[in-house]
């Protein structure tokens, strides 16, 4: 693929109004608490419907770039973070910002979301093809074990309880059972109801689980904004200073994205992995440990770094295997199936100017975000003034419309509404999200490839150990599963420990 057929594509003023329009509206509904770079995502999808498939993977990915940055500022603001991606360090940028420099915070924040997103998407660009080249002679049998493995992954790295990981990868592979069978033909959980012979449609479960949960939860809330008393530095001077700061802590920067993006590329993992796993890793190793949580930049740029790196990486596994690394890729997944597009080792020959237009773009929105982020973090204090009242109604009419306009059926709002309210009462029991929309995305894929390989193996269980690739990755996933029993019976042992003994340890 030459550069300038790239370039052509990117710099068509189509894509690129895309991308720079995107940015901006992945930046207003970052900063928005409450309102996740997942939620902006899934609310775009009704639009991508009218989007020809390169200019729908570029909106994505340009909102996600720019939506994990702008959780930031209300977390700075507000000590809201955003996105559970600004959570990690959301303590630092909040003191910071009362003691007069919420601007160099978000400046310095941005600075390293910046570089920390080119990292990654240069890593990525570099990685994937060749590990495309590896797996393009996987069978059903290596295709059953890394769906199973991004599936167990998801429940290693969801949350700290197992139980509930588990939890909502079930609720997630239930969802995934309903419709025909593939074996047999079977209708399975159709309730006489026609239009789900063929499954769930993805995107209106994805609204439901993360824009209407996320709407419940926030109305429940009652939240409401508070901006006052807070010293803002001119904006010169805070760009100076941000820049001080970002410029003596490259090698941060340089070790977070680097680490990110691998951990991004996790099935399950995410930015948000990746910023706590940054975060913690730079105030083990700082010479400085006990200023973190006080208001100390360092996690503040650890952290920045770590997030946007972590997106790029989050498409590895995604674009090779086919298996989403996070909720977002996800969603960018059950897209391009819905343009017809198969990610997987194929895509690499087949749509080549897709998959090099999505690091372009990947790149370009990493660029534009220092126009987009800036100016966002300069109008912050007004950006967050938007009233509540006004924007949640809102956002509850564009999801019903969206999701209605995809099928043209009215089930397709019973389904926003039904695993909505399903999704809200999981985080009322904080059971993770992330999870069961793996569960959705790949139990279908698992059934399948599963399915194929006990028909030709007529029934043998060890013909999935038979070929050297898949019996890695099985010893991989058994690993895993390992595990996890280990780390079930821990919480189990610590649950039913005296609080005495707890303390002590």
């Amino acid at each position: 693929m030459d550069l300038l057929s790239i370039l052509a594509v990117i710099f068509d003023p189509r894509i690129f109004t895309t991308i720079l329009v995107c940015t901006f509206y992945g930046a207003f509904v970052g900063a928005m608490p409450g309102l996740t770079a997942t939620m902006a995502v899934a609310l775009l999808v009704p639009f991508t419907w009218f989007m020809e498939p390169v200019q729908a993977v570029a909106a994505i990915v340009a909102t996600t770039t720019t939506a994990i940055f702008a959780g930031d500022i209300s977390g700075a603001l507000l000590k809201i973070p955003g996105t559970p991606a600004s959570a990690a360090y959301v303590e630092d940028s909040y003191r910071l910002s009362q003691n007069g420099k919420p601007r160099t915070v978000l400046f310095t924040s941005l600075l390293a979301s910046v570089s920390g997103g080119v990292i990654g998407v240069l890593i990525l660009a570099l990685a994937t093809p060749q590990l495309a080249n590896l797996s393009r002679g996987f069978s059903s049998d290596e295709a059953f074990w890394l769906a199973t493995l991004g599936l167990s992954c998801a429940v290693f790295v969801g949350g700290p309880s197992v139980a509930r990981n588990f939890a909502s990868l079930f609720i997630g592979l239930a969802v995934a059972t309903v419709g025909i069978d593939v074996a047999v033909g079977h209708p399975r959980y159709t309730f006489g109801v026609f239009e789900l012979y063929d499954g769930v449609s993805f995107i209106p479960a994805m609204i439901g689980i993360f824009a209407l949960s996320e709407l419940l939860r926030n109305a429940a809330l009652g939240r409401v904004t508070r901006l006052s008393g807070i010293t803002v530095e001119p904006l010169k001077t805070a760009i100076a200073a941000a820049w001080g700061e970002f410029s003596s802590r490259w090698k941060n920067v340089l070790r977070s994205a680097t680490g990110s993006t691998v951990i991004g590329a996790l099935p399950g993992a995410g930015a948000d992995v990746a910023a706590w796993i940054a975060y913690a890793l730079s105030r083990r190793i700082s010479k400085t440990p006990e200023k973190y949580g006080t208001g100390h930049m360092e996690g503040i740029v650890d952290g920045g770094a770590a997030n946007n790196a972590a997106v790029a990486g989050a498409w590895t596994p995604a674009l090779v295997f086919g298996i989403p690394g996070d909720s977002v890729t996800a969603i960018a997944i059950g897209v391009m199936m819905m343009k017809g597009l198969t990610p997987g080792p194929d895509i690499f020959t087949n749509d080549a100017l897709l998959v090099y237009t999505l690091f372009g773009s990947f790149l370009l929105a990493n660029i534009l975000m220092l126009l987009s982020g800036g100016m966002s973090v300069s109008v912050a204090s007004y950006l967050l003034r938007v009233p509540r009242a006004v924007l949640m109604p809102l956002i509850l009419l564009l999801s019903l419309i969206g999701g209605y306009a995809i099928t043209g059926s009215v089930l397709a709002v019973w389904i926003i509404l039904v695993l909505g309210l399903v999704a809200c009462a999981m985080l009322w029991a904080d059971i993770p999200l992330a999870p069961a929309i793996l569960g959705i995305v790949l139990g279908q894929v698992v059934e399948d490839n599963f399915m194929v390989s006990m028909m030709k193996a007529q029934g043998d269980l060890t013909q999935f150990f038979d070929r050297g690739a898949a019996a890695v990755l099985g010893a991989i996933t058994l690993a895993v599963w390992v595990a996890l029993l280990v780390r079930a019976a821990r919480n189990v042992f610590e649950n039913r420990a005296p609080p005495g003994n707890t303390e002590k340890q």
